[in-house]
């Protein structure tokens, strides 16, 4: 495990790990399960916290790639940094060796200090990166399963980006079919909210049974 930072020590918790590709709904998913008083450690929401303006981790990038990774009020400027991993050889490579230590740290000590009957651990890239034990940590695999049309209008109308980006950043993530052979539950996520939800409650009621077992 890179850094050091392993999870074998997380005794007595049981972990559903969760994912999708982009624009899949997987907030919609994590905020039903936080809404039912479950856990959710959400490594995107970590990924942001890690590089707030202040931490080491911000520090680091600065000094790896220059001063224009800051924008005017000393935030990280995520648009510069997203459009020079994408074009840039080995930057994306280096930029995960800085961000990927500190996220994995942080999802640790987030899932020990968890108290609810189980834990959702909600990471877009569960089941693309083997050596960081994400998957690994988990005892099911929840996948959020949408079809590529869907995922190309939420996620270009979510984040503003063009149809084109959408997919070129879908190329570099699981195939829908791989994600799918890795999962123990699918939920289709084509519908209507109460659709999903539907879905949702029984999947909740297994979890809480594995969990006590």
């Amino acid at each position: 495990m890179a850094s050091g930072v392993t999870f074998d020590s997380i005794a007595n918790k049981y972990i559903v790990g969760l994912t999708g590709g982009i624009g899949s709904g997987k907030t919609a998913v994590s905020d039903w399960f936080a809404q039912q008083g479950i856990a959710v450690v959400d490594a995107d929401v970590i990924a942001h916290q890690i590089v707030a303006k202040g931490t080491s981790t911000l520090n680091e990038l600065v000094v790896t790639f220059g001063d224009w990774v800051l924008d005017d009020s000393g935030n990280l400027n995520r648009q510069a940094m997203r459009d020079y991993v994408f074009n840039k050889d080995n930057a994306l490579k280096k930029l995960e060796g800085i961000t990927h230590p500190a996220i994995r740290l942080e999802i640790k000590r987030q899932l020990k200090s968890s108290t609810s009957p189980y834990v959702i651990l909600s990471a877009p890239l569960l089941l693309e990166n083997p050596d960081t034990a994400l998957k690994s940590v988990c005892d099911r695999i929840l996948v959020v399963d949408v079809d590529e049309a869907t995922q190309l209008e939420r996620a270009s109308g979510r984040d503003g980006q063009s149809v084109e980006k959408i997919r070129a950043i879908m190329t570099k993530q699981l195939s829908r079919q791989r994600r799918l052979e890795q999962a123990d539950d699918v939920v289709d996520n084509n519908g209507t909210f109460a659709e999903l939800y539907a879905q949702l409650k029984p999947l909740h009621q297994s979890y809480l049974n594995f969990a006590n077992t």
